[in-house]
């Protein structure tokens, strides 16, 4: 932590957890005003490369973090997240600053005043830094947003790879060490992908779960929010903090997760392949015992999510305000949303009466099953697509996370590129809604069997 004060473009969280940063704040080694200083200076040499930022609140920043050490030192102690330098998902309203939605659209009276959510985090006592980039509308996989500008993967400096979306600039953030966490959303996969693409840890919680008031409403139908992370313990704590409900390492021995033998492990890149292949052994070392299951009913995204999140988004725009816009959007966004004009009354209705029934078969195909596990997305991130075919490709990033949305379910991403590829891969594993402290319990054991993965170095 010393260093941290001699070097204010040095990551504050290098090498240790937010607990560790806690308690090192507690312990007055460091403070909320040293670190958040050293986040704004690290964001000033590294963000006009990286382009993770949509806002930056600097004054904010260096205010709320100075009374946070001002309240610890009279004694009144928020919890574990005070202090903490966060970034919040340019889809999150927070007071003061600007909601663009990723859009060049005026759409900040859509997601409405700060939320509940925000004010949890600012009653916890973290320090936001500011607005992330994303996806338009947080309708896309890929993290392109040709309206905002794309973040550029801190993986491959030379190359620039797909973030993943749509919480592209939030993982960005979290994997350059811009920040300690950063809140994204998930409605298909907005939380994993763009977390296995930058090595996080990212968590997908149940819909409801958390409040989503105040955030940019794509689909209130599957909407969700959750952090991305460094690594489980963080995101263990930040839901213990929030939730009030303790997270501990799971004991793998005796676990049985069920492994999809259909779609989900079909057609993966061979770093993929390879990297999960070591990681079931591993995990059938340490006791874990592994279910083939079949899901039939997972080819029905194809057809479920364009009959729900179009019509939900145009429904927010509002039809004559999208027609009138759609020129100034994002060209693959525009296009999705598009598909919302097609989609009948009827049919809509259809997909929703679907969901419920699916969440029944995905509840009782889990009986006697701790989760379901599988690639998070089935290759590495590739070079951002020059050509329509290449666009295809990169757009099937959603392929094994969106069943999880429409199955109820919650989700984790662990990063296992430790097991041999040079850029990140990720382990998907997938519990029973409102199992969401479970899935962290798991995620926990897992991190400790397969070690903690390492964050690109971007000190040169």
């Amino acid at each position: 932590m010393e260093a941290m004060k001699s070097n204010l473009t040095e990551d504050p969280l290098k090498g240790i957890d937010i607990a560790s940063f806690g308690a090192s704040l507690r312990r007055g080694e460091t403070t909320s005003e040293d670190a958040t200083r050293a986040y704004l200076s690290r964001i000033g040499a590294l963000d006009k490369k990286l382009e993770a930022y949509q806002y930056i609140a600097e004054e904010y920043a260096i205010e709320t973090a100075r009374a946070m050490d001002a309240l610890l030192a009279s004694g009144n102690d928020l919890g574990p997240l005070m202090g903490v330098p966060v970034a919040i998902k340019d889809i999150y309203a927070v007071d003061g600053m600007p909601t663009t939605n990723g859009s060049l659209i005026k759409t900040d009276h859509i997601t409405g005043p700060e939320g509940k959510f925000v004010r949890k985090l600012k009653q916890a006592g973290c320090v936001i830094l500011g607005k992330t980039r994303t996806v338009e509308f947080a309708l896309g996989v890929t993290g392109i947003n040709e309206a905002r500008g794309t973040p550029w993967s801190p993986w491959d400096l030379s190359n620039k790879r797909i973030p993943g979306g749509s919480s592209s600039g939030s993982a960005v953030a979290t994997a350059a060490g811009l920040c300690m966490f950063a809140m994204g959303s998930d409605t298909g996969g907005s939380i994993r992908i763009p977390a296995c693409f930058n090595g996080l840890f990212g968590l997908k919680t149940t819909v409801g779960l958390w409040p989503t008031d105040g955030v940019f409403p794509l689909s209130p139908t599957l909407d969700t929010i959750g952090p991305i992370c460094r690594n489980a313990r963080d995101a263990a704590l930040i839901f213990s903090t929030i939730n009030d409900e303790p997270v501990t390492s799971a004991d793998l021995n005796g676990l049985r997760i069920g492994r999809p033998s259909n779609y989900f492990f079909d057609d993966i890149d061979e770093d993929v392949e390879n990297c999960m292949n070591s990681a079931i052994r591993e995990m059938t070392q340490a006791g874990v015992e592994f279910v083939d299951i079949e899901v039939p009913e997972v080819v029905e995204r194809e057809w479920l999510f364009p009959h729900i999140c179009p019509p939900e988004l145009l429904k927010a725009l509002g039809e004559d305000n999208f027609l009138e816009n759609r020129n100034k959007m994002d060209s693959t966004t525009a296009l999705r949303a598009s598909g919302g004009l097609e989609v009948s009354a009827e049919e809509y209705e259809g997909a929703i009466k679907r969901l419920g029934e699916l969440a029944n078969i995905a509840d009782s195909r889990m009986d006697g099953l701790d989760g379901w596990i599988s690639p998070t997305c089935p290759f590495i991130a590739p070079p951002i697509p020059e050509t329509p075919e290449n666009l295809q490709r990169a757009l099937l990033s959603s392929r094994n996370t969106q069943p999880a949305n429409l199955f109820a379910m919650c989700a984790i991403n662990l990063p296992i590129q430790g097991y041999g590829s040079r850029l990140p891969v990720g382990l998907q594993l997938m519990c029973r809604g409102r199992e969401d402290g479970k899935a962290l319990a798991i995620g926990l054991a897992l991190e400790q069997l397969f070690g903690e993965s390492k964050l690109p170095d971007l000190a040169s």
